[in-house]
């Protein structure tokens, strides 16, 4: 009876450091049959020890990247704690057009750039429990030095303050209870009015209408739906 947008969904999902939305997403991504896919950011920081190339980030050193930037490589970049971020063009607009929902992993600036030039697509902010926590999980980390470490904490301090500029805001204390209120939000986007694209009537509908209409009388066995 209802036809839904079959475009995927632009999934924008954000947080300070040391909220744990790379496992957030992670989840989001082990359901196959969810049909999404992940575009994988750019960046000019250091590759940390879990990294994984190619899946953590694109690493570039920071000449590429600004390379990059003047070729027009880019959906949008910013500059975070003195490294570059960036979401490259390629991709996105052909898996939304397959009807694919595209998670983005951006940075709050980035987001920002994003809404600009997407604002139908869906914002989430990913908050950690408490700052106390967010400062444990930084250290606990042990990738950057006392300083960095830090500069981080003041930066996702900040952050914090920028909720109000998203969709929802989900607080990752278990991860698997976050990971379900973000299904949670994709899945009642998809319900939303303005994805309908049409409402139709199938043959039964189209024949109870007309007894309506007609103002005769029926009963339950005169149609079998």
């Amino acid at each position: 009876m209802i036809k839904q947008n079959s475009r995927g969904t632009l999934i924008v999902i954000s947080a300070p450091s040391g909220s744990g939305k790379g496992s957030v997403i992670e989840g989001l991504l082990k359901n196959d049959s969810k049909n999404r896919w992940l575009s994988v950011s750019t960046t000019s920081r250091p590759i940390r020890e879990n990294d994984i190339p190619g899946k953590t980030y694109n690493f570039v050193t920071k000449e590429e990247f600004e390379k990059k930037i003047e070729e027009g490589y880019f959906l949008e970049y910013t500059k975070y704690a003195g490294n570059y971020y960036g979401t490259p063009k390629e991709f996105i607009g052909d898996k939304l057009k397959a009807g694919i929902d595209v998670i983005l992993e951006i940075e709050i600036e980035g987001a920002n750039n994003i809404k600009k030039l997407v604002p139908e697509a869906l914002f989430i902010f990913i908050m950690p429990p408490s700052i106390k926590e967010m400062a444990k999980r930084l250290r606990n980390r042990g990738t950057d030095s006392k300083e960095k470490i830090l500069e981080r904490f003041h930066t996702a301090y900040k952050e914090i303050n920028e909720v109000t500029k998203y969709n929802y805001v989900v607080v990752n204390d278990i991860l698997e209870n976050a990971i379900a209120k973000v299904e949670a939000i994709i899945t009642s986007e998809k319900c939303r009015v303005d994805r309908i694209e049409e409402v139709f009537l199938d043959t039964k509908e189209e024949e109870i209408h007309e007894l309506l209409i007609d103002d005769k009388e029926f009963i339950n066995e005169d149609i079998n739906i």
